[in-house]
């Protein structure tokens, strides 16, 4: 915990939303421990799973494709598309959706269902929303919202994130349907703050539109920092996240 927060500080160690370690596992190819800058720890990330393919494809570490990755949320299953020997894309099983808000966990003594199937009224800082609860190994609230680019996400983000409501806290996506297969969203994930993108979110997202009849159970979804394509699938109720993943720099950690 105390690495993830010095590495993670932009100003006085390498910069990032958290600190992603890869271990061995004795039930899937590799295991991942993935710590927030604060340095509390979260079950999964889901952009940083493909990060942890394509390093240890690209490093030998494994070889296999499909790869399974032991994480907080159990084993997932990654495919990986190569070109000379180096992943550039991975599609992610990220199983399926938790719903039943205890399980989330979201405090349901504390909510009131909204006019909109799968939406609850939400009041914060003086505001009301309608939000959606979806966990992917991790809790999200999803919020539909007409222009993404309104929302004060630096002072909305931590209210919400640390409601009581929340036992665990949560990640706040809000979201701007363009098409029912196409959509924009902008995040706060707890333990981190606003993000360039969230994996689990999106897939978050991909559900959130079809229980609130939004959106199609394929998706398009625009984060800061790329795109995502996502699917619910009705044959196995699981959902497939689609992305790139990059190697932008390495280095060696004196801290």
């Amino acid at each position: 915990a105390d690495a993830a927060r010095r590495i993670s500080d932009r100003h006085f160690g390498v910069g990032g939303d958290g600190l992603i370690l890869i271990l061995p596992s004795d039930q899937a190819d590799v295991r991942m421990r993935m710590f927030n800058a604060d340095g509390s720890e979260a079950e999964m990330c889901g952009n940083g799973v493909r990060c942890v393919a394509k390093y240890a494809f690209d490093r030998g570490i494994s070889q296999a494709n499909p790869m399974r990755i032991e994480t907080g949320r159990g084993i997932l299953t990654l495919a990986l598309k190569t070109a000379g020997g180096k992943v550039e894309q991975v599609t992610v099983d990220m199983g399926e959706p938790i719903l039943a808000l205890p399980q989330i966990p979201v405090n349901p003594d504390r909510l009131t269902r909204s006019e909109r199937t799968g939406e609850f009224d939400l009041a914060v800082g003086g505001d009301s929303f309608q939000a959606t609860f979806v966990s992917m190994g991790n809790p999200h609230a999803i919020i539909f919202t007409p222009d993404v680019n309104q929302i004060e996400v630096s002072r909305l983000g931590p209210l919400i994130e640390h409601q009581p409501t929340f036992p665990r806290r949560i990640n706040v996506h809000w979201v701007q349907t363009h098409l029912p297969s196409e959509v924009t969203m902008r995040t706060w994930e707890r333990g981190s703050g606003i993000t360039m993108a969230c994996g689990t979110g999106a897939c978050a997202v991909c559900v959130a539109g079809v229980l609130t009849s939004r959106s199609n159970r394929k998706l398009l979804a625009h984060l800061p920092g790329g795109d995502l394509q996502l699917e619910w699938r009705e044959s196995d109720n699981h959902v497939y996240m689609t992305g790139p993943a990059t190697e932008v720099f390495s280095g060696q950690w004196e801290g």
